[in-house]
């Protein structure tokens, strides 16, 4: 098994542009509150078959570029080892998360009004 590579946003971006998998696998509550990222699909990563196919049946080849992001590399990071466990030659990771990925300019919604924190009086 290969270690997923740790990329900054622009390389991910770049890599996603040459026509990688980008996996969002943040909380419907955590886009809501900061963001999509347009085109992403999206994952829950405690049930990575919902996508992948179970790992002795992969619905996705194992040679599939993917990218995955989440809101920092403590949730992106341990995905992207269990695609690599799964026998998935070419994964990473976006350093900084999603924050990252937004700040570097790339695609990026803005939050929900309804679910963005609300100032104090």
């Amino acid at each position: 098994m290969s270690t997923p590579e740790l990329r900054n946003p622009e390389n991910a971006g770049a890599k996603v542009a040459g026509g990688a998998l980008l996996i969002d696998v943040r909380s419907a509550a955590g886009r809501a509150a900061t963001g999509e990222i347009p085109g992403a699909t999206l994952v829950d990563r405690s049930n990575l078959d919902a996508l992948f196919g179970p790992s002795d049946n992969p619905a996705i080849t194992l040679d599939t570029p993917v990218v995955v992001v989440c809101g920092s590399v403590d949730g992106s990071g341990p995905v992207a080892e269990a695609l690599a466990a799964r026998g998935y030659t070419d994964v990473s990771h976006v350093e900084g998360g999603f924050p990252a990925w937004k700040d570097a300019g790339l695609p990026a919604t803005e939050p929900e009004p309804s679910a963005a924190p609300s100032a104090a009086p």
